[in-house]
């Protein structure tokens, strides 16, 4: 019987899970060759991960067989943040461990990536002939003058060719940088040029909810702005000649030519990512490729449980930090499903059909697509074969306890449900999958191997069952080696450890649970704070979208000179559905019935649509800003806005308030 404090869990794995799940076999190995607990299960484990945190690393690298060119010195030189040093001394490439699987004969002729656009037909890239065009592509980047530490940008949707491209600058020891070519000009060169890449790889255009957009026009914006190019390379997705100037891909990835790995320090940089940037230019966050590529052998490979008999799928686009997570999934010889199309078309249940066309085993893709299929009455479970699907793992937002109700009711009972989180900066996740424990309706399963995370109150005190702000207390080793052009790290100081020094604070409110589950509940620069009760953002919507007349709503809360507090609530209806005194009634009787009476909107208000930073998050902060009356030029970055024309409507509001 469970007690009150753990409630009875949605899914538990069996037996025959746990012990062929690859964290079991590794916690097995790590306690005859390192003194990890042999007892205890995964809290056991991680505990010892983080109490003995070098130990655990050096353990990550010998049971994943990193591959070190130069041998380290040490595996954490200064256990502080910022400014650890991981595996001193030792030279390694992350390309070379992407492409392992080629050198295994049985393997060269099976699929690394399966590439599937809108027709929803899978087309395959062997490992042979991935590693083949790795090979000539980085020779020409070579024979370009392309150097270590040189950036090489790609406009690229999410295609073969992006891997190959990554892969190939990686191999050269150049950091990759990449943005999606829905994204304007603006917003690329607010990224771009502040890393002045001396590559430039661009499609002509993309194919998205069944029509053609021509990007010929952006791109050649870009070259006219980023005078650090030295090549442009052309590929032909709709079609057209190279522009004059360019390089034709084709051509760069003719030859046969055997791939050489420069090999680079193990806190030399891999890629640079960037923050949503809605208040400023965003943030170029630099992350290392030996800090990758530990981490994400962690993730991938004990946490996710893939290997090479897995196919690994995440709805995602070149310009979020999922697709370099994604391409990741080579380090563990898994199939890399690569989606470029929209995750909708032809109808809502598009993702579900790639799931059965490509016998995906870990499915992932965001919240708000598993609440969309929902409310869309999309029957996964009945309408498609789903039997290879092992796991359904969703980010971008927390999955609201419907969610986890509804992928366990409709696409199958004995599913593992992983909702994880963690974030750009360290392209990884915090708290996520376990193959090894239950999952509880509403929470993530637990804090991940190596993370050191903590709910903490505003003094520093650690909180269990109680909401605080999420902090790292140790360093991990894809946390960012510094921001690009931050030449003193005040940037990087201040973004994460002005709260709580040599302490990583993130910006999430969570709560731990006397389980040792996580809940997340949305930033804490956004929080609602009533008459002192916060609550998160992300349990208003949770709630007020589960009414079907709401597709999607945002949550202001605002002090006001006055010392008084409005919040207002802003609701995206569903078509045919009207803001009549009755629905706002529910809306209100919603809250004040689930979460609480003091979090109910003073006002409820229709717009025609939420904005959202290109990766699809609510823009909380920059409309605060603009209901504050701050000008729209001062309050948001307009190149980070998905929608640009839904604001002007939040500043007028904040003007005539401020004038009220």
């Amino acid at each position: 019987m469970t007690s009150a404090s753990t409630p009875q869990p949605l899914w538990s794995p069996g037996p025959d899970r746990i012990a062929a799940a690859r964290i079991t076999a590794f916690q097995a190995w790590a306690a005859e060759r390192f003194g990890a607990p042999a007892a205890g299960g995964y809290p056991a484990l991680h505990r010892w991960s983080v109490d003995e945190l070098d130990i655990f690393w050096q353990a990550v690298a010998e049971w994943f067989d990193v591959r070190f060119t130069t041998p380290y010195e040490s595996v954490l030189a200064d256990r502080v943040m910022p400014g650890a040093r991981w595996f001193t001394g030792a030279t390694l490439n992350y390309a070379e461990h992407a492409l392992r699987a080629a050198e295994d004969p049985a393997r060269a002729d099976e699929a690394a990536l399966l590439h599937v656009d809108e027709t929803h037909e899978a087309v395959p890239v062997t490992w042979a002939e991935l590693r083949r065009q790795v090979g000539a592509l980085s020779a020409e980047l070579r024979a370009l003058g392309v150097r270590p530490g040189d950036r090489v940008s790609g406009y690229l949707p999410n295609i073969p060719e992006a891997v190959t491209a990554l892969l190939a600058t990686a191999a050269v020891g150049a950091v990759w940088t990449s943005c999606a070519p829905d994204f304007g000009a603006r917003s690329v060169l607010d990224r771009f040029q502040q890393v002045e890449p001396v590559v430039l790889f661009t499609v002509d255009g993309y194919r998205y909810g069944g029509k053609e957009h021509d990007r010929r026009d952006t791109v050649a914006e870009l070259r006219a702005e980023l005078p650090s190019l030295r090549a442009v390379v052309h590929i032909p997705l709709l079609g057209t000649d190279a522009p004059e100037g360019t390089l034709a891909w084709s051509d760069l990835t003719a030859a046969t030519t055997e791939p050489v790995f420069e090999a680079v320090p193990f806190d030399h940089p891999l890629w640079v990512l960037y923050s949503s940037g809605t208040t400023g230019l965003p943030k170029a966050i630099v992350q290392s490729q030996g800090g990758i590529l530990l981490e994400h052998l962690k993730q991938l490979g004990l946490h996710c449980d893939l290997g090479p008999e897995d196919r690994f799928f995440w709805y995602t686009s070149t310009g979020w930090m999922m697709w370099n997570f994604l391409v990741s999934g080579l380090l563990t010889g898994t199939t890399v499903v690569l989606y470029d199309g929209s995750p909708g078309y032809p109808d809502t249940g598009a993702q579900w059909r790639i799931a059965e066309r490509t016998k995906a085993t870990l499915y992932g893709t965001s919240a708000a697509y598993v609440m969309a299929c929902r409310k869309a009455e999309v029957h996964p479970g009945r309408d498609f074969d789903l039997s290879a699907v092992k796991c359904v793992a969703t980010t971008g937002s927390p999955l609201p306890p419907d969610g986890f109700r509804w992928l366990h009711d409709e696409v199958a009972e004995d599913l593992w449900i992983a909702s994880v989180s963690g974030g750009t900066d360290v392209c990884s996740c915090f708290a996520g999958a376990v193959p090894t424990l239950p999952v509880h309706i509403g929470e993530l399963q637990a804090a991940c191997l190596g993370t050191d995370l903590q709910a903490w109150d505003p003094s520093g005190k650690p909180l269990v069952g109680e909401v605080g702000e999420l902090v790292v207390t140790n360093p991990m080793p894809s946390m960012p080696i510094h921001f690009w052009n931050d030449p003193d790290g005040s940037r990087y100081r201040d973004s994460y450890f002005e709260m709580f020094p040599g302490v990583w604070r993130h910006g999430d409110w969570i709560t731990i649970t006397d389980h040792g589950s996580v809940v997340i509940h949305g930033r804490s620069d956004s929080t609602l704070n009533r008459q002192g009760v916060r609550m998160g953002s992300a349990d208003i919507y949770e709630a007020v979208e589960r009414l079907p007349e709401i597709k999607e709503s945002l949550v202001i809360g605002l002090e006001e000179p006055n010392g008084g507090y409005w919040m207002p609530l802003f609701v995206h209806l569903a078509p045919g559905a009207t803001l009549d005194d009755d629905l706002r009634a529910r809306v209100k009787t919603t809250i004040r019935e689930q979460l609480s009476p003091r979090h109910v909107p003073d006002e409820i208000i229709e717009v025609p649509a939420i904005p959202h930073t290109l990766t699809g998050k609510r823009i909380e902060v920059p409309v605060k800003r603009l209901l504050q009356g701050t000008p729209l030029a001062k309050a948001v970055n307009a190149g980070s806005v998905d929608n640009l024309d839904l604001l002007p409507f939040y500043e007028e509001l904040g003007r005539t308030r401020a004038q009220g």
